[in-house]
């Protein structure tokens, strides 16, 4: 893996692209699963989505420090950060055959031994995919983007031949996702090849077992403030989780636009230049902003093509949406904040000192997180929303919003106390304005109850957004030409 100049704004659009692709094919994914499976054997896909993630769990620990090493270029990072992983995953693929006859009769799981049993290459796979792009992302992002897109189509290829053609059920789901991730491994090997020829360097290892420390301390708060969402069925009933389910699947995809500054915190770690901040909080809010505004308005029929009784459930979109936006504007403040730490620039973490930066208090965040959200959620559907599926699901997701809010104030302050950054307000202003023309459209529209009316109103918006931002932003013209001009280069050299 040669080491090049890393293209904020090119990286930044083929992820996003490539994410934003990722929705249809999993969307499509999902359909072949569900019409082609029993009832029961959907479920039983349902419980292999709950267990599996306590087993990938450990997969970002050590990519988080293996990132750094290699966008540091420290010699043999990429080799040791792959070895490293690949271990952590055998060793968690362990643990879950261990446990697996506890599982058989817990989830009742006597009819599935073959397709579970398989899960455990699911296990080291998801290691070995996390170890690689952390290597990647280091240096060239936007391969991340094209090993996304290999995978993604893959996989639904590949469910359409195994479920549809050869009748294999959930076995074929299951070997659809192994057989594409092993596929999107090739295509990353390919990239690292040079890397993995140098020595391993076994002393980075073992401060990636200190730093990893913190690592888990963040997971473990994560998985904390996330016991909100197991008060929702609890206190709310069990219909609850259905609105917040039908309305986050949405939201999500805002959130997609993070992912235009995912090559800001390598570039950060290789050149640490604040003006890329500015640029990728331009890029970013340029998207976020109208796919919010849009979600705001449209909400109702987002919700309508997945159900009608999901419609009721319009409020809760209406929060999360915006939680989303705070979210989205959060990740380019904790990339900042990681990317202009230098604590392990020399290839060691010191304990201590990890634990009075300003990395660990984002680190803890998590925690300041569930003391807002834990008891004040308890308190508010107990008190006033026991037994209240829609009003349960709405006090959640506001209560966890302004939680968000809260961290991402905090984090706002930690950022601008270490370095300066422009905030393009500007910007933002002709994003606002050409997003209110959207929005005042699809308000006076009347709103679509089928998908592909609902998917035509989404583009048209799009397109009205997309016209005027174009007309009254000369930086938005020139960002476009560029990010065009470096894709058609590219296919050139491919071609």
């Amino acid at each position: 893996m040669t080491k090049k100049e890393i293209r904020l704004q090119y990286s930044g659009f083929v992820l996003f692209a490539a994410k934003l692709l990722s929705v249809a094919t999993g969307i499509a994914f999902t359909f072949i699963v569900v019409r082609s499976v029993s009832q029961i054997d959907y479920g039983t896909w349902g419980t292999f989505n709950i267990i599996m993630p306590y087993f990938i769990l450990l997969s970002t620990a050590f990519p988080f420090w293996i990132m750094r090493f290699v966008a540091r270029d420290k010699e043999g990072a990429a080799k040791t950060g792959i070895f490293a992983n690949m271990l952590l995953g055998i060793a968690a693929a362990l643990v879950y055959l261990a446990l697996f006859p506890l599982l058989i009769p817990t989830f009742d799981l006597g009819n599935y031994v073959l397709l579970f049993s398989v899960a455990a290459i699911y296990i080291i796979e998801n290691y070995f995919v996390a170890a690689l792009e952390a290597c990647i992302q280091a240096q060239r992002p936007h391969f991340v983007g094209y090993g996304l897109l290999v995978g993604e189509i893959c996989k639904v290829l590949l469910a359409f031949i195994l479920i549809i053609e050869f009748q294999f059920s959930l076995l074929g789901a299951l070997l659809s996702i192994v057989i594409a991730f092993a596929v999107r491994i090739a295509f990353y090997i390919k990239e690292v090849i040079a890397e993995l020829k140098k020595k391993i360097a076994f002393n980075y290892i073992r401060e990636w077992v200190k730093g990893s420390t913190f690592n888990i301390y963040n997971i473990i708060g994560d998985r904390i403030a996330a016991i909100i969402f197991l008060m929702l069925p609890i206190y709310g009933g069990e219909i609850a989780p259905s609105y917040y389910q039908a309305a986050i699947i949405i939201a999500n995809v805002i959130t997609y636009s993070t992912f235009l500054a995912y090559a800001l915190y390598p570039k950060l770690l290789a050149e640490n230049k604040m003006e890329d901040v500015t640029t990728a909080i331009k890029m970013v809010m340029m998207f976020a902003i109208p796919m919010t505004i849009g979600v705001l308005v449209m909400a109702d029929s987002y919700l309508v093509i997945q159900k009608e009784v999901y419609k009721d459930a319009t409020p809760v979109l209406m929060i999360l949406g915006i939680d989303a936006l705070i979210l989205t504007v959060s990740n380019i403040y904790a990339s900042t904040l990681y990317g202009i730490e230098k604590i392990d620039e020399k290839a060691k973490i010191p304990f201590k000192q990890v634990a009075k930066s300003r990395m660990f208090i984002a680190f803890s965040l998590p925690y300041a997180h569930s003391a807002i959200t834990l008891p004040t959620t308890f308190y508010l559907l107990t008190n006033f929303a026991r037994n209240q599926p829609l009003l349960a699901t709405i006090y959640v997701t506001t209560v966890n919003t302004v939680a968000h809010f809260t961290m991402f104030i905090v984090l706002y302050a930690l950022v601008h106390k270490a370095v300066k950054i422009k905030i393009p307000w500007k910007a933002i202003a002709k994003y606002v304005l050409a997003s209110t023309f959207m929005a005042a459209f699809l308000f006076v529209t009347p709103h679509p109850k089928t998908i592909f009316l609902t998917i035509g109103m989404t583009v048209i918006g799009g397109i009205i957004y997309s016209a005027i931002l174009l007309v009254i932003d000369r930086e938005a013209r020139t960002l476009i030409k560029t990010v065009l001009h470096e894709t058609i280069n590219k296919l050139k050299k491919k071609v």
